[in-house]
């Protein structure tokens, strides 16, 4: 019995931590389409950053910051959706093409490409394009 509890453990513990930067990012994209405001929160680092690409500053700095940031959109958005067109994976870094319906602030379609920078099985970092 021991042993069966030994082996359990180890099993959970691994499926826990060998998530790929697609799954990671998958589950970000999962509850970002729920409106899940935890669970969307749960693959970002600590000190996670989101820049528009090519800036030198991030528009957002640190896993509270992305909290208030979202939580704020999914309120707003009720009907919030993303659809990947495409998704690209090279080492830890994942590239999605996102056509992103249901903003409050947007009567047409939003596409951009979103880059996630995995670390330790978290989002740290995250570069967007938008048209």
């Amino acid at each position: 019995m021991k042993s069966i509890i030994i082996s359990l453990s180890i099993l959970i513990s691994f499926q826990c931590f060998s998530q790929t930067p697609r799954e990671v990012v998958q589950l970000q994209l999962d509850a970002y389409n729920k409106g899940d405001i935890e669970a969307f929160l749960e693959v970002f680092a600590e000190d996670a950053e989101a820049y528009n690409y090519g800036d030198t500053e991030p528009f957002i700095k640190g896993k509270a910051n992305f909290k208030t940031t979202y939580r704020k959109l999914f309120q707003s958005s009720p009907n919030l959706h993303s659809l990947v067109t495409s998704r690209q994976a090279l080492g830890q870094t994942v590239i999605d093409y996102e056509y992103i319906t249901g903003r409050s602030n947007s009567e047409k379609p939003v596409l951009i490409i979103a880059i996630y920078k995995i670390e330790n099985h978290k989002i740290i970092r995250c570069d967007f394009i938008r048209e």
